[in-house]
């Protein structure tokens, strides 16, 4: 890439950023707008060093549910996605279900897991889970089901088993496919705990990120709500920064969507 380009890439949304959050300020201390209803960049600030010993602790709950949620997405939606594409009746099966866990909303069934789940850990795991789940199973399955029938004819006719055309075939072609999947799940992961940990926060179950945001709104703390928003929205962005990293070393020798060109 452009050496020019990719400073431009980094410099201009942190210019904006820097511009925003001056007008921002600006604006709150020029119409002298309670803290209460809109807290400036300062105060926000002021507030996220001031509880940071409570946030960094809630984060670090939310961080081990996402974290949790997104590998066992990846692990059982790829090993699914594989056995789905080894056999097209238990596609034509199973499939309908996983679209139905997809469609129907966590909100609604986030109450019912914390009744029947014992351990409020265990009931918000599952509900980030049942959010990041899906893309990377979908995502998977047309990765598998689109490598090309030419190449698949010639290593049937050369003799290949299923496991061989599979492994050094099918894979590979489904490995973008895969990544992608992996790019969005990771934030999904992150969307499913934190809804979850709305949920359990508001029956009374105190734990993660989205609990202290709760409590905060409830004591009219609103600096300490934008700070918890601050720390949730930074992890997300990091956490695709580092799932589009990963993808790129892996696809960048060979792949046409990861590969520099000179320009």
């Amino acid at each position: 890439m452009n050496p020019k380009l990719r400073t431009a890439r980094i410099v201009l949304p942190v210019v904006m950023g820097v511009l925003c959050l001056l007008a921002w300020e600006a604006i709150v201390r020029g119409l002298r707008i309670s803290p209460h209803i809109l807290p400036g960049p300062a105060d926000i600030g002021r507030a996220l060093v001031e509880d940071w010993p409570l946030l960094s602790a809630a984060l670090w709950v939310t961080l081990k549910i996402t974290a949790s949620a997104f590998v066992s997405a990846v692990l059982v939606g790829g090993a699914i996605a594989i056995l789905f594409s080894l056999s097209k009746w238990i596609e034509l099966t199973f499939f309908p279900y996983a679209v139905i866990m997809q469609v129907t909303p966590v909100v609604a069934i986030a109450p019912l897991l914390i009744i029947w789940v014992d351990n409020v850990q265990a009931a918000l795991l599952i509900c980030a889970w049942l959010v990041a789940f899906f893309p990377i199973l979908s995502n998977t399955i047309v990765g598998l089901n689109s490598a090309d029938h030419n190449l698949r004819d010639l290593f049937r006719l050369y003799g290949a088993t299923p496991g061989q055309t599979l492994r050094r075939l099918r894979i590979p072609s489904a490995m973008p496919y895969f990544l992608a999947g992996v790019r969005i799940s990771g934030g999904l992961s992150l969307i499913g705990a934190v809804v979850a940990e709305f949920v359990a926060g508001a029956g009374g179950q105190g734990s993660g990120l989205a609990y202290r945001i709760l409590e905060a709104g409830y004591q009219l703390k609103t600096p300490r709500m934008f700070a918890a928003l601050l720390m949730i929205s930074c992890t997300g962005v990091l956490i695709f920064l580092a799932t589009s990293w990963v993808s790129q070393r892996i696809l960048r020798r060979w792949h046409e969507s990861a590969m520099e060109r000179e320009s």
